[in-house]
């Protein structure tokens, strides 16, 4: 994660096969906006410095060949509530103009900061 904050203007981060969260490199590294990004980011090791808080997934990772409706992370995401199991979000943009670069994927994208 360390190396793609130097060599990356933009980002895309997948959880099985679709795209969660995109948008300009450093933006989503220092501030992931869905669960998913968060709990990756959380995981990556600091050699020096101060640690982190850890973001740890808790149930099972479903099957790529079988995956869940609605979110696909909603199995796993501590935030996921009845409508995530049931619709599957599109990748918006985080800002209310539709041209805004950071774009997420998550129902509850207006809530989780």
């Amino acid at each position: 994660m360390s190396v793609v904050r130097y060599i990356a203007d933009r980002v895309a981060v997948m959880y099985m096969g679709q795209i969660v969260e995109m948008g300009p490199g450093a933006e989503v590294l220092e501030r992931p906006r869905h669960p998913y990004t968060q709990a990756l980011i959380a995981a990556v090791p600091i050699p020096r410095g101060p640690r982190r808080g850890r973001l740890v997934l808790t149930g099972d990772v479903p099957s790529p060949a079988n995956p869940p409706p609605g979110c696909r992370f909603h199995t796993r995401c501590p935030f996921a509530v009845d409508a995530c199991r049931a619709n599957q979000p599109p990748l918006e943009p985080l800002a209310a103009t539709p041209d805004s670069p950071h774009h997420i994927a998550c129902l509850r994208k207006n809530e989780l900061q």
